[in-house]
C-alpha cells in the first residue's frame, strides 16, 4: 500500500493521550484520528467516539456540530472523494457504527503544506476509531463489509449546490484502494472530475480561505 511521504514544512505527526482517548495526527495537516477507551463487560460495549477534552486538545477549539449524517453501504461501495466549497467549507468527525471501512482523507486545499497528500485509517466496531477532517479536506471510504454504517458529525448544514466531488480512482491521487476490486460508485462520483480538472476549473478550496473561515467562526 502506498503511504504518504513528508513534504518540506509538513508538521511532524504526533501522538498523545488524554484520560479517555489516544489522539494521532495524520499526514494531512489538521486531520486527526481518535481512539477512545472502550468499556466492555458481559452486557456488551460502551464507548464515546467524540470527547470534547481530547478533541479540543488536538484541534485547538471545541467541536462545532450542526448536523449528523448517516450512511449504510454494501461491501464494495466506494463513496467520495467529497468536499464542500470553501467558504464556508465543512469539517467532519466520522466514525463507523457498524461493519468496517477503509477511510481516506486527502488534502485538497490549494496552498496547504500537505496539498495532494492522503492518509488512511481503518474504522470498525472493535477499536471505534474516529477521524476528524478540517474544512477543505476531502473524504472517501470503501465499505469492507455488508451493512457498513458510517456516522458523520458536521460543522455546516447540507447545501446541495456547495457539495463537490473528485473521482476516487484518479491515478494522480493514487488513493489506497485494493487493486482489481469491483467498486460500486454513484453516478455522481463516477462522473466526477480529476484533481487536475477540478483545480483548473477553480473548484478546489484555498488553504487561506479554510483557515480564515475557522478563525472567524471561533473568534
Amino acid at each position: 500500500m502506498k503511504k504518504p511521504t513528508s513534504l518540506p514544512g509538513t508538521p511532524i505527526p504526533r501522538t498523545f493521550s488524554t484520560p479517555t482517548a489516544t489522539v494521532r495526527e495524520l499526514a494531512v495537516a489538521g486531520a486527526y484520528v481518535f481512539t477512545p477507551r472502550v468499556h466492555r463487560d458481559r452486557r456488551g460495549v460502551f464507548v464515546s467516539p467524540l470527547q470534547e477534552e481530547a478533541f479540543t486538545a488536538a484541534v485547538g477549539r471545541r467541536p462545532a456540530v450542526v448536523q449528523t449524517n448517516h450512511t449504510r453501504s454494501a461491501r464494495g461501495v466506494l463513496r467520495g472523494v467529497h468536499f464542500t466549497t470553501a467558504p464556508p467549507g465543512q469539517a467532519k468527525f466520522v466514525h463507523c457504527a457498524h461493519g468496517r471501512a477503509r477511510d481516506v482523507v486527502v488534502d485538497l486545499r490549494v496552498g496547504s503544506p500537505t496539498f495532494g497528500r492522503w492518509d488512511t485509517v481503518e474504522l470498525d466496531t472493535e477499536s471505534f476509531r474516529s477521524v476528524y477532517l478540517p474544512e477543505g479536506v476531502g473524504h472517501a471510504f470503501l465499505a469492507l463489509e455488508d451493512d457498513t454504517v458510517m456516522s458523520y458529525l458536521v460543522s455546516t448544514p447540507y447545501r446541495a449546490e456547495l457539495e463537490q466531488a473528485l473521482h476516487p480512482l484518479d491515478p494522480v491521487l493514487g488513493l489506497p484502494w485494493p487493486s482489481g476490486a469491483d467498486f460500486t460508485l454513484s453516478d455522481r462520483d463516477a462522473a466526477a472530475p480529476t484533481l487536475a480538472e477540478a483545480r483548473t476549473a477553480g473548484l478546489l478550496p484555498r488553504y487561506e480561505d479554510c483557515l480564515g473561515r475557522v478563525a472567524a467562526a471561533h473568534a
